[in-house]
């Protein structure tokens, strides 16, 4: 009776082991595993002194099994399976193996384990934008394409949302020409991707009910340079590539190719499921020694400035992109408002043209940034001076455009001593009494510990210092769904 008992003992393990399914990918070399095929049922042996019980195992919906070999980790399988499944990062499906598998306590997997994978996607996630007015009220912050690709950045992401936030600017592009998603494309080559599965990202932004803003850093580019010389802006002293104050930095802003491959990105993403591209360093370099500089157009289009080349652009960039039902939104120096000629000649941002083929303008407007301007000492500790006269000047020369202008405020302590919670809702109350709709959070380093103090505040104060707009067709179920549980943002 004792033996006996021991094999129901062991049947009965077994099956509390959950109904699961046998994947093929542990006999795959890696390239091939995932074309593995899934089997619906599978068998194995469970043997005791002197009697061995076969059990037909059977996989329900959404998961597949994975045979451990000697060295496995769940940390192994779960990033060889991350791309199969619905999660975001590989250590958010370790944690959610570990939870599927009582047995799975530690680093290591025992040679010949089954263990249950869970969250196993039939197809690729396909996401469509989520079509919003251009004077939708975004209250957003900005996370590197690094962050927005990692569980830190998740957990910002929740707190963000959890606060009244409704928005995320992210790094598709940044200013050193990283392209953080996967692109096919000749000019991108092989890069290092932080952001794997775009589609599945832009999913889990609008499941939060969040609008999602892919950024896309356009002219200046680093890598690109480096990797393509050709497309530099050129030195006419040495006919080499030119150099911004000893920087190898700048893509020609003029090059044809090279404004082909930032609209194709931006295209790319579209495609993807953002819903607003933001274009980024959409100017030339305002910086080093500009009589060197050689550009293209100064050949193809002698009779034009730099403002007609990046009016331009932006007229085939908004003619490409606004058919997808995508914002297309741009950052602008916030210096541009004041109209010096010295601005305007150096950068090409003409305000009056640039607003022609944009849905919205996000001029930085952070306070520390004007420094040597309007007699200001210390202009980082007025915010109220220069947010409200930066204001004021762009809603005049875009008066009658339709754009919208949608700030970015500084979310950072350089340059004041007087940065505080207090601070960022100065901010945004000057920017919202000006005309503005909504705002942009900027902190390199993606700390919001301040905006995140000042959040209920400004929330509680109804229609004081925002609106409070929410993304179409999420019901308030569907945002209480959305909301993480508090252990969640610990």
């Amino acid at each position: 009776m004792r033996r006996l008992g021991s094999i129901f003992t062991i049947v009965a393990a077994c099956f509390s082991f959950g109904l699961v399914s046998w994947h093929l990918a542990f006999k795959l070399p890696p390239a091939a595993a995932a074309q593995a095929v899934r089997l619906t049922s599978a068998s194995s042996t469970v043997t005791a002194p002197g009697v061995s019980v076969e059990i037909t195992k059977v996989a329900p919906p959404g998961s597949t099994l994975y045979l451990a070999r000697r060295g496995d980790t769940v940390s192994i399988v779960a990033h060889h399976y991350l791309s199969q499944t619905s999660y975001l990062t590989s250590s958010e499906l370790a944690e959610a193996i570990h939870k599927a598998n009582a047995g799975a306590q530690g680093t290591f997997l025992k040679p010949g384990e089954t263990v249950i994978v869970p969250g196993i996607l039939d197809t690729p996630t396909v996401e469509k934008s989520i079509p919003v007015p251009r004077d939708f009220e975004v209250r957003a912050i900005y996370l590197t394409g690094l962050m927005a690709g990692s569980d830190h950045g998740l957990r910002i992401i929740h707190r963000w949302r959890e606060l009244g936030g409704n928005a995320v600017v992210f790094d598709v592009k940044d200013s050193d020409g990283s392209v953080n998603i996967p692109f096919d494309n000749p000019l991108a080559g092989a890069h290092h991707v932080t952001i794997h599965d775009l589609p599945k990202f832009t999913h889990f932004l609008h499941s939060q009910g969040m609008h999602a803003i892919a950024r896309v850093a356009i002219f200046r580019d680093e890598r690109l340079v480096v990797a393509h010389p050709e497309l530099a802006v050129q030195s006419h002293r040495t006919g080499n590539p030119w150099r911004e104050n000893g920087k190898l930095v700048w893509t020609d802003p003029s090059q044809p190719k090279v404004q082909e491959y930032d609209i194709a990105l931006a295209k790319k993403a579209a495609q993807s499921g953002a819903d607003e591209i933001q274009f980024d360093y959409v100017r030339f370099p305002a910086e080093g020694d500009q009589k060197d500089a050689s550009f293209a157009f100064q050949t193809a289009h002698p009779d034009w400035h730099r403002s007609d080349v990046i009016a331009d652009f932006l007229k085939h960039a908004y003619a490409e992109l606004h058919p997808t039902g995508v914002l297309l939104s741009l950052d602008v120096f916030g210096v541009m408002a004041w109209q010096r000629p010295v601005d305007l000649a150096h950068t090409g941002q003409d305000i009056v043209k640039m607003a022609q083929y944009c849905d919205v303008l996000s001029p930085m407007i952070y306070p520390s940034h004007f420094f040597g301007m309007d007699g200001y000492e210390h202009p980082g500790d007025a915010p109220e001076h220069f947010i409200g006269e930066s204001m004021d000047r762009f809603q005049l020369i875009t008066k009658g455009s339709g754009v919208v202008i949608r700030p970015w405020l500084q979310a950072f302590h350089w340059r004041t001593k007087t940065y505080s919670p207090k601070y960022i809702e100065t901010q945004v109350l000057t920017a919202k009494n000006k005309g503005g709709i909504g705002f942009l959070f900027w902190n390199a380093n993606n700390d919001y510990s301040k905006p995140y103090a000042a959040m209920p505040e400004m929330a509680a104060a109804k229609g004081q210092y925002f609106r409070g707009d929410e993304v179409p067709g999420l019901t308030q179920a569907g945002l209480a769904a959305a909301s993480p549980p508090a252990s969640a943002n610990r």
